[in-house]
């Protein structure tokens, strides 16, 4: 039934779902990855769109940015909708030094300066953690393809713009691979709602480094991360 924020009917997405920031980039999905992909949302410019993949029913709908308006989406797909495995594909912004321009990084745990999941379990220091069977898949299937994949934790920051300068390196020095504004709100929402959840991202910029991708060059790591995370659902 529709919610309040997302306006399609009973059954119109499909059990797997790609889960983008924005809007443009659902459609782009829709577009180049799913066969007769159709429209069936647009509330508040959010747009959903459901088709297949490989002969299987695959839908792709944007979250907005930030963890508020993502477990808004996340929680009504699921509880609504009857999603049940999640894979969230956008940009991070690299903070260890191993890292390059376009790499794709899978999330295997995100940290979180937030606290929204303090609120949820009070006195707890909850481990945000991914599907164990959809990391493994990516995995899997980037081996297979040949497509590089760096699988390691992230941070999930409520701030986009950092007060804390020295944040970054003291996470960097503890193995974390890049920041993003999302994966410990959708891997709360999974554990909560017992379903199935991954962050896969593109390494857009290097926060340490002060390099970043110009759009025409983001548009060509897409593709990988959009593979990677369609592998991860085909095979899990």
């Amino acid at each position: 039934m529709p919610t309040p924020h997302i306006a399609a009917p009973d059954g119109a997405f499909a059990p797997d779902i790609l889960l983008p920031g924005d809007p443009r980039r659902a459609t782009r999905i829709a577009e180049t990855f799913l066969d007769d992909a159709e429209l069936v949302t647009e509330v508040r410019g959010i747009l959903g769109y459901t088709g297949t993949y490989q002969g299987r029913p695959m839908s792709v709908m944007a979250t907005g940015m930030g963890m508020p308006s993502a477990t808004i989406y996340t929680t009504e797909l699921v509880r609504n909708y009857g999603v049940k495995r999640l894979v969230r594909v956008g940009t991070v912004g690299g903070i260890h030094m191993d890292l390059q321009l376009g790499d794709v990084v899978a999330a295997s745990s995100a940290h979180t300066d937030s606290e929204m999941t303090a609120r949820r379990l009070p006195g707890v220091h909850y481990s945000h953690a991914p599907s164990f069977s959809l990391l493994r898949a990516a995995a899997d299937y980037a081996d297979e393809a040949g497509a590089p994949l760096r699988v390691g934790p992230v941070l999930t920051s409520d701030a986009f713009y950092q007060p804390d300068e020295t944040l970054v390196p003291r996470l960097a020095a503890y193995g974390t691979l890049a920041v993003e504004m999302e994966a410990a709100g959708l891997y709360a929402v999974a554990a909560a709602e017992g379903v199935e959840a991954l962050m896969v991202g593109t390494v857009s910029d290097h926060v340490v480094k002060g390099e970043f991708l110009e759009a025409d060059e983001r548009e060509k790591t897409f593709a990988a991360m959009v593979s990677v995370a369609l592998g991860a659902l085909t095979r899990a």
